[in-house]
């Protein structure tokens, strides 16, 4: 692959923040390299942090693979400008969340159960009900949250504190949110190894201008791999709720992904069960329930891990349309919207009273 079919690969990634301009009009391209089966670009950045540098490198490796043979080994490397050493890695603090009250995660053993939907509308229901919230979008490959808020197409700003630029998370529907698919544009793929994406994810929470919070709610992938990891040992996570469905499938994955926080090394509580898509309500008939994802299951793997089950939400028709709308169901006062008002009234109190939640 030449040097130009690099760059022209180059030019499909844009920064966000200086007006959808790619790297190379930019100038942050510094050197490519090539050999057998190799591909090395530097990107130099000017000595001003760039709070999108992760993602912007993780882009630029994701554009020259896709144009690459396969197999070819692509290596990005970042520098500073008129500084010859690399910068040691960022080093994160706690000091931008030291505000925050109780930081509970979100999470699923496996996809598909509406996690995203839940934490979106808790968040809402939390704020309905006179708490401070913040929400961060940790779900690094597939991230909803822009969509199911109507922010698609938002950028943070920025602001300077000393030598660390913070971005100033989106706030509407009084919560303030942060997610990382505000800084890619719709429809491209973030491929990011492990580490990088523990990276972009630590700095989009731990580097953000939160402020005073009662709740700050983390929307994490789902699954138990390293991100989930990283993200419980840097992170001062409180605990976690566990989202899930009805059928036997998503309550097998619930044992691991409990298994996971109670791991020893771990060691976070779990404040409880969401049972998502409980049962199906026609909208035509209220009163009807059908469950198609089997019943009472939420129930039984609560009981068998010792964890109450803090609510049930029902499979019914405004729940999808508010959230493709960018209008989370918890902003109304239909019955669906009130179970997640009761949920996060529940979460509320496990949060402040049980200290012995597992």
């Amino acid at each position: 692959m030449t040097e130009q079919q690099i760059l022209d690969a180059l030019r499909e990634v844009t920064h966000p923040g200086n007006g959808e301009r790619n790297i190379v009009e930019l100038g942050l391209v510094e050197r490519i390299e090539t050999g057998e089966g190799s591909v090395t670009v530097t990107l130099a950045f000017p000595k001003r942090p760039d709070p999108l540098k992760d993602y912007l490198k993780g882009a630029a490796r994701a554009a020259v693979i896709r144009h690459c043979p396969k197999g070819t080994s692509v290596e990005i490397k970042t520098i500073v400008k008129d500084e010859a050493p690399r910068k040691k890695p960022q080093e994160f603090t706690l000091e931008y969340v030291s505000e925050v009250g109780h930081i509970v995660g979100i999470a699923s053993g496996k996809g598909g159960v509406g996690k995203s939907t839940v934490a979106v509308n808790l968040a809402v229901a939390l704020a309905r009900l006179g708490y401070s919230v913040g929400l961060a979008d940790a779900d690094v490959y597939g991230p909803s949250v822009p969509i199911m808020t109507g922010t698609e197409g938002a950028m943070p700003d920025a602001e300077k504190d000393g030598d660390t630029d913070l971005m100033v998370p989106i706030e509407k529907y009084g919560v303030k949110w942060m997610s990382i698919g505000y800084f890619a544009p719709p429809g491209q793929a973030l491929i990011w190894r492990g580490p990088m994406a523990c990276s972009a994810l630590k700095q989009m929470i731990l580097q953000a201008k939160w402020g005073p919070l009662d709740f700050l709610l983390v929307d994490m992938p789902p699954g138990t791999g390293d991100i989930h990891i990283s993200l419980l040992q840097d992170v001062p996570m409180e605990g976690a709720v566990i989202v899930t469905t009805p059928q036997d499938v998503a309550l097998a994955d619930v044992v691991k992904g409990a298994d996971m926080f109670r791991n020893k090394n771990i060691a976070r509580k779990i404040f409880g069960i969401v049972e998502n898509m409980a049962w199906f309500t026609p909208e035509a008939h209220p009163d009807e329930k059908y469950y198609i994802f089997g019943k009472g299951g939420g129930e039984a793997v609560a009981r068998q891990l010792g964890i109450p089950v803090l609510g049930r939400v029902p499979l019914v028709q405004s729940i999808r349309e508010g959230g493709d709308a960018g209008e989370p169901a918890a902003l109304s006062s239909r019955p669906d919207s009130l179970a997640f008002l009761d949920i996060a009234a529940k979460l509320a109190e496990a949060i402040t009273t049980r200290s012995d939640a597992y």
